[in-house]
């Protein structure tokens, strides 16, 4: 394993289950097996950037260990990889992604590629959000000569026009990640 490789956490108390997911993965990254809970949260730290996760465990549940490394502060992206049919509960949950078992190698993968472009891109993509908002607002509360005669609201315009261009090669990764594009079609 390279050092260069980002760290994955994969928990399912199913073990042929973890040691499929892993296998499949660990040839291009460095994958951590977890088969319950409490284990999963002692092999939690700060260099896991994805987390595949089955919800329903014996012992500490998924759901239990999702909301003890949001506690911790971890910022690893959280796939949810459960047989457990998604419900309304899922709405405050804050996982990045949701998996219905049965999981393909290629939907595994690709989905693990779309977080770990989420992780890359995370900071750029909260930068744009935050200032394509800023516009919008300014354009709809300021009148057009106003914002013209501004050197501030042009420094504004020109950053988000910087970003603009990495956001949307981090957008065309991100096709069929349906959360990101739908983002991107409302700002764009």
């Amino acid at each position: 394993m390279s050092v260069d490789e980002p760290t994955i956490l994969v928990v399912d108390d199913e073990k042929d289950v973890t040691d499929l997911y892993a296998t499949w993965l660990e040839d291009s990254l460095d994958v951590r097996r977890a088969y319950e809970g409490r284990e999963a949260l002692e092999l939690l730290d700060d260099e896991v950037v994805v987390v595949l996760l089955d919800r329903r465990m014996p012992g500490l549940s998924g759901d239990e260990v999702l909301a003890e490394l949001r506690n911790r502060g971890l910022h690893s992206r959280v796939v949810m990889v459960t047989a457990v049919k998604p419900d309304f509960d899922i709405i405050e949950m804050g996982f990045d992604d949701y998996l219905v078992k049965p999981v393909s190698k290629d939907d595994l993968y690709t989905t693990v590629e779309g977080m770990l472009t989420r992780v890359e891109y995370d900071d750029q993509m909260q930068e744009y959000f935050s200032l394509v908002s800023k516009v919008a607002v300014l354009e709809a509360e300021k009148p057009e000569e106003e914002l013209a005669e501004s050197d501030e609201y042009r420094q504004l315009s020109t950053r988000v026009d910087e970003l603009r261009e990495t956001v949307d090669d981090a957008r065309s990764t991100l096709d069929g990640h349906d959360d990101f594009v739908g983002a991107f079609q409302d700002l764009t």
